[in-house]
């Protein structure tokens, strides 16, 4: 049996109102002349799926709002309504039509929770799996399958029907399409593929895995590397010589120790004591010679101000013998008024003292002092530097001495020794050198072994999981060619019905999923005619979908054909074999498939074994928006996608 998937109805939300259809019947044809919006009916439909790139005309992106779908698929009653708009179209509403209850929305693309993850889900189909190519070589873990990939076999566009199924043409395509095909029909599962993607990563990890261990090699063999076997008996040879220069060192420090006797370690002792008061020596006098520097600034900071005293003395002696005639301000004269002897002529206040007096003012005679205090203690510290300076001359003298006897009383003892161990400190640094060396050559070594050793882990696992994808087809290989044989069945009678005139015989591929026309696979013929092409496509999807009903599959229960006569205008007898057929398939058990076909006329004799749904140019599929007239739209182009 089919999954249930069948479209209720459709509504339109247009800038002018609303638009509605219902879908009731088992097989309903859209009929009407070209341009009146039935493709636009059926690639609103995709995009109210969000099943890939719809293409979309001028009077649905200009006029139409939201798309709102109310479906049945799987166990449950679905109503999806996206918007049109570029930002909002990335969100879908979701309504459960059984339960009444506004679920969450649902992402177009990322995000979740997702409308692609919902709509496989209920048609029983998990939304993490992904078609592995079974190319030997591949690495790649497959792109996701979506919702996308499985509308593919439900809705034929009329932009494909002559010369594509269901892009079988794109080579990249290929291993999605056969994946898909697989699992509608129950001849593998996610396990399988799962397990595929799994086969396939691994390829990529050996090969990774293969080309370090293959680099690793070079550069060993490049730099003249020993093999392992050498490399470990150089290295215990080295561990051995590090040992012996390491034994060497520590005799000759033990011997060392004796030499030094009671004398010598005096003089050393001597030696520190002369070298700690040196130092104490050099730090008086540098402490000696900062205070001389310092008593040498201040007594020219104190001469500084006794030179400005004397320098305002001298001032006030040369104005006090001036004598003022006339006011210096207003130029009055001054001659005619008395002013007593002890005033300024000028402002009338007492005079100063005289000059006399000024000569012994009591901050030149401090000032005068300072300096000569300063002089004697100048005096006394450049007496104590001279000493400071004289012990640091005799304490110098003496460290040299000593220096000198210790040195010629150490060097018949103690020189040989040092030369011994400076050879056996070279002997001991040359080993360990060669060590790490040795050690770093055998770290590639270790390398090598555990890339050969993942390499082995990594064939070891996937040769497991072949086995096991191998066990779980051998499993599923009586159904495969029940399924498979049952479908080239099938398809050749319905061939034969249709009476194809560029036809010769008829079969199917079971390794491509794809008919085989006059000896070659759809994908490399080319029929004279494109009606000969569109009357194969539906023998092809008439017949899947009638054998998907007869075995327990999850292919779904919806097929739309957009515009089956398109190339068959000379072909009445076709096309009427065509209508035939699907009336037929719509009938044999009523209320389990859904088709909707999109035609621009029917043939007469089959015109009362459907729902009709009829359109013209004055009533249009969005019939809120007045049509502009025949031959004034753009069509939907039929060009290659």
């Amino acid at each position: 049996m089919t999954v249930p998937l069948r479209i209720d109805s459709l509504s339109l939300h247009t800038t002018e109102g609303q638009t509605s259809y219902s879908f009731s019947a088992d097989l309903t044809v859209l009929t009407g002349p070209t341009g009146v919006g039935k493709t636009t009916l059926l690639e609103l439909i995709k995009f109210g799926f969000a099943a890939g790139e719809a293409r979309l005309a001028a009077v649905a992106t200009d006029s139409v709002n939201d798309v709102v779908l109310e479906v049945t698929i799987g166990e449950d009653r679905l109503r999806i309504a996206r918007s049109l708009d570029t930002i909002k179209r990335k969100k879908v509403r979701i309504t459960d039509l059984r339960t009444g209850e506004r679920l969450p929305d649902h992402s177009v693309g990322e995000g979740e929770p997702n409308l692609n993850s919902l709509l496989l889900g209920k048609l029983g189909l998990p939304a993490d799996i992904r078609a592995a190519a079974q190319k030997s070589k591949s690495s790649k873990a497959g792109s996701r399958v979506t919702f996308g990939d499985v509308f593919k076999y439900v809705y034929v566009p009329q932009y494909a029907i002559n010369r594509d199924i269901a892009d079988s043409r794109d080579g990249y395509y290929d291993p999605k399409r056969k994946a898909v095909f697989e699992l509608l029909f129950g001849l593998t599962d996610p396990d399988i593929l799962s397990l595929q993607s799994e086969v396939n990563v691994l390829n990529g990890s050996i090969d990774s895995a293969a080309k370090q261990h293959k680099t690793v090699l070079d550069f060993l063999r490049d730099t003249n590397t020993s093999s392992r076997d050498e490399v470990e008996e150089q290295l215990r040879d080295t561990l051995a010589e590090q040992e012996s220069a390491r034994a060497q060192l520590q005799s000759l420090r033990e011997e060392l120790d004796p030499v030094i006797d009671r004398q010598t370690q005096a003089l050393r002792d001597l030696l520190t004591d002369a070298e700690r008061s040196l130092a104490e020596a050099r730090a008086t006098a540098q402490s000696l010679a900062r205070q001389r520097d310092e008593i040498k600034d201040e007594r020219r900071r104190v001469q500084a101000d006794l030179a400005r005293l004397e320098r305002m003395r001298d001032a006030g002696v040369r104005l006090a013998n001036i004598e003022f005639s006339v006011c210096p301000r207003c130029m009055q004269s001054l001659k005619r008024r008395s002013v007593d002897a002890a005033l300024c002529r000028v402002c009338l206040q007492p005079d100063p003292i005289e000059p006399e007096m000024a000569a012994g003012s009591y901050e030149i005679q401090q000032l005068k002092q300072q300096l000569d205090e300063m002089e004697d203690q100048h005096e006394a510290t450049a007496e104590l530097l001279q000493e400071a300076e004289r012990a640091v001359t005799d304490r110098v003298a003496l460290v040299r001495n000593l220096t000198a006897t210790l040195d010629s009383r150490t060097a018949q003892r103690v020189t040989p020794r040092l030369q011994a161990f400076s050879d056996a400190s070279d002997q001991f640094a040359t080993a360990r050198t060669q060590h790490e060396q040795l050690e770093m050559l055998l770290r590639q070594w270790d390398r090598v072994a555990d890339i050969e050793r993942e390499v082995q882990e990594l064939r070891t696992r996937q040769d497991h999981i072949k086995g096991d994808i191998a066990s779980r087809k051998s499993a599923l290989a009586a159904r495969r060619n029940e399924v498979l044989s049952a479908i080239e069945e099938e398809f050749k009678m319905v061939v034969a019905g249709l009476n194809i005139a560029a036809v010769e015989s008829a079969g199917f591929d079971k390794e491509n999923y794809l008919p085989i026309i006059n000896g070659k696979t759809f994908t490399k013929t080319l029929m004279s005619g494109g009606g000969s092409m569109t009357a194969t496509q539906i023998a092809y999807w008439t017949s899947l979908i009638s054998v998907a009903q007869r075995f327990d599959a999850r292919y779904p229960s919806l097929l739309i054909i957009d515009g089956p006569r398109l190339a068959l205008n000379t072909a009445a007898e076709t096309c009427g074999a065509i209508y035939k057929r699907l009336v037929r398939l719509a009938n044999e058990e009523p209320g389990e498939v859904q088709l909707l076909v999109s035609d621009n006329e029917l043939p007469t004799e089959y015109q009362n074994g459907f729902e009709e749904m009829t359109f013209d140019y004055l009533r249009p599929t969005v019939y809120t928006i007045r049509h502009p007239g025949e031959g004034r739209v753009d069509l939907i182009s039929s060009v290659d996608e």
